[in-house]
């Protein structure tokens, strides 16, 4: 018996100039792609494999010692914990006030277009711009008798001097008023996901749910929450992904005061490799971050196509 022969599809002329064509559309993007995202990533992790002081043309090479060591760096971990801190900030007050703006400017009420523009001017604004205003309203210096800073001074004025407190400078609230800043700055891009996201449920469930008897708390949580699950789940990620690293932000508070209680993964890269020279080192963080980051999208990706077959 002879085998039965596969027919080739034969592509004319004219199909593979088309799908050529649609190639160099795309070449560009993959080019670019390339260059300034994967090709970094593997001279990162190459570096990572080596000790190097940023300027000598000789590599040392060291394996894995870089992330055995950084494995056992305790500073490192708090640093992680501390961005973990922010998110979780970022994630409850950030979110949860942009989702009640949202939901307020989504209904018919007055000036609703004026507050979609002032709930997002602070995501606008410079972080150093928004960090040196910050920085002289929770000031703790005093001249001529009187507190500097906008803050302790307003305490002072209503009878509260005992609530006055460097605020910056204590590792108690430091951190919380950082993540506090950085929530305030960052929420109007939450809002506007999410009143895009309100904006496009039909109103004819909630007129239909109406119909049935379900009253404001039930329609919240049976059309609106299911319906915005996806818009929800994107704004959880992004927030995450740009709270772990924020960097301007802290620079432009604390300053040269950055100390051990108002340092994250970013501030610690950067220390090793302009306060030690340990560019390996550095590399070495870098990928175990971005692996963090990448495993922590992944994971709550999973979890959303869950929530949609549930």
């Amino acid at each position: 018996m002879h085998a039965e022969t596969i027919p080739i599809k034969k592509i004319s002329a004219v199909q593979f100039k088309s799908q050529f064509e649609n190639f160099l559309f795309i070449v560009p993007a993959v080019a670019i792609f390339s260059i300034f995202y994967i090709y970094p990533f593997f001279e990162i992790f190459n570096l990572s494999l080596h000790e190097w002081n940023g300027i000598s043309l000789i590599r040392e090479f060291v394996g894995l010692s870089n992330f055995q060591e950084l494995m056992r760096d305790k500073v490192w971990w708090d640093s992680v914990g501390h961005a973990a801190y922010i998110t979780l900030i970022a994630l409850t007050f950030q979110n949860v006030l942009a989702f009640a703006l949202a939901l307020a400017c989504d209904r018919e009420i007055r000036a609703k277009k004026f507050y979609r523009v002032v709930f997002f001017i602070p995501p606008v604004l410079s972080e150093v711009v928004v960090g040196l205003i910050w920085q002289w309203i929770l000031y703790s210096g005093m001249q001529g008798g009187q507190h500097i800073g906008l803050l302790n001074y307003f305490l002072n004025q209503i009878g509260l001097p005992n609530l006055v407190h460097n605020w910056l400078s204590d590792p108690k609230t430091a951190l919380t008023c950082i993540a506090i800043v950085h929530s305030w700055k960052g929420f109007g891009w939450g809002f506007i996901m999410l009143l895009a996201g309100l904006q496009t449920i039909d109103r004819q469930l909630y007129e239909a749910a109406r119909v049935d008897g379900a009253g404001t708390w039930q329609m919240f949580k049976n059309v609106t929450i299911p319906m915005m699950l996806p818009v929800i789940m994107v704004v959880i990620i992004l927030t995450i992904l740009g709270s772990m690293q924020v960097f301007v932000l802290i620079l432009s508070m604390v300053g040269q005061g950055l100390v051990y209680h108002t340092e994250v993964p970013v501030t610690r890269i950067l220390a090793s490799m302009t306060g030690t020279n340990r560019f390996g080192y550095a590399c070495a963080q870098g990928v175990i971050f971005g692996l963090i980051l990448v495993g922590v999208s992944f994971s709550l990706k999973k979890l959303s196509n869950k929530m949609k077959q549930a």
